[in-house]
């Protein structure tokens, strides 16, 4: 028997066939290009998948749903009066919830009988304290209309941690962790014990580090001057799509870009590497502080597995916590990439595998 994991964006559908027992990957594939003639929506991209796959051996499916509020806190079998709840939470992730709902939609309908699960990416972070989670605003913005911080990557968070453990060869409940999700989006985590007690994303995606092309943090005031000057809708496109290291560089969003450019003295190239490396290292720096300090930084996503430059970066900018850089690991892309203990980890995601994981463990408890 397997569990096919499903992770429906606007327009693509990434899916992974495992085994349900050993999560082995059976088959895996991404169709791209939905809403246009081929693949009209969602639906039909399912087919697509469906006719690739032996259904018959499909025990469950999981959805990864990127936002979950308060409701679900953690992984949650799917019906017709979940959905109507997940719909009525799409304000508060208006971007990535209506392609999970739309993936499960055609799950729904077009495989009857085999149970949905979703996994939440904001589940993983339901432990952080109100102190962290609560934004010095009007109480009532949390109680009437949940504002606060979510935070995400929490599929990835949890994966990494535990295999940071495993590495360590020390049991998660004793570990003080510090976790760098970092790609085109890019989050932090503060992990005690296997819990997470902070993280950089907040309300949504937004907060945080710097990005591909979003801002990260900044001052409000920015964001109520953008929107005055060129209204809300202007306003949001600049800080998700035109700010972070594209909006610094004036050039790419992709490190692989910067990288040459900053080699070919390109001035604004640097300057936007050099912002994304300070706030890592500040955040890191405020997390060793929350968690009273640390016994592993872990890198992971697309830049923290792929990137030696930002990876050495960091940790040179860590030393004062007692982190040694191993060049030569680092360079290498080792799994531990410091001399001494505390140490940095270089883990690959996955978030699938995770999700995956989750999902088989829901349907158990369920049954």
């Amino acid at each position: 028997m397997s569990v096919l994991v499903l992770n429906a964006g606007s327009s693509s559908l990434k899916y992974k066939l495992l085994g349900a027992d050993d999560l082995r990957v059976l088959h895996k594939g991404l169709v791209e290009r939905i809403g246009e003639a081929d693949v009209p929506d969602h639906r039909a991209a399912l087919k697509r998948v469906v006719s690739e796959l032996p259904v018959g051996d499909i025990k469950v499916i999981g959805h990864r749903v990127v936002h979950g509020g308060e409701r679900f806190r953690a992984p949650t079998r799917l019906d017709a009066a979940e959905l109507r709840v997940l719909e009525a939470m799409t304000p508060l992730a208006p971007l990535h919830n209506p392609p999970a709902l739309a993936g499960i939609r055609a799950a729904l309908e077009m495989l009857p009988g085999i149970p949905n699960v979703g996994v939440f990416d904001t589940a993983f972070h339901a432990t952080l304290p109100r102190e962290a989670y609560l934004y010095a605003l009007p109480y009532a913005l949390y109680e009437e209309h949940g504002v606060r911080r979510y935070g995400f990557h929490g599929t990835s968070h949890a994966y990494v941690t535990r295999e940071a453990a495993r590495h360590l060869q020390r049991p998660l409940s004793e570990l003080r962790l510090v976790s760098l999700h970092l790609g085109n989006g890019a989050s932090a985590c503060a992990v005690r014990g296997g819990l997470s007690i902070d993280t950089s994303m907040g309300f949504t995606p937004l907060e945080g580090l710097v990005m591909g092309t979003r801002s990260g943090d900044l001052d409000p005031a920015v964001a109520l001057w953008l929107a005055e000057r060129e209204g809300a809708a202007r306003a949001s496109a600049i800080l998700n799509r035109e700010s972070g290291l594209l909006g610094l560089s004036g050039l790419s969003n992709d490190l692989r870009d910067l990288h040459r450019a900053r080699q070919e003295a390109h001035e604004r190239a640097e300057l936007a590497l050099q912002v994304m490396v300070y706030r890592l290292r500040q955040q890191v720096g405020a997390y060793v502080a929350v968690l009273g300090g640390i016994d592993a930084l872990i890198f992971t996503g697309g830049v923290g597995e792929n990137d030696a430059w930002t990876r050495s970066e960091v940790i040179r900018g860590l030393e004062a916590f007692g982190f040694q850089l191993d060049e030569d690991a680092n360079q290498r892309g080792d799994t531990q990439v410091t001399l001494t203990p505390p140490h940095a980890l270089v883990i690959p995601t996955d978030e699938e595998g995770e999700i995956a994981r989750q999902t088989v463990a829901c349907l158990a408890a369920s049954i």
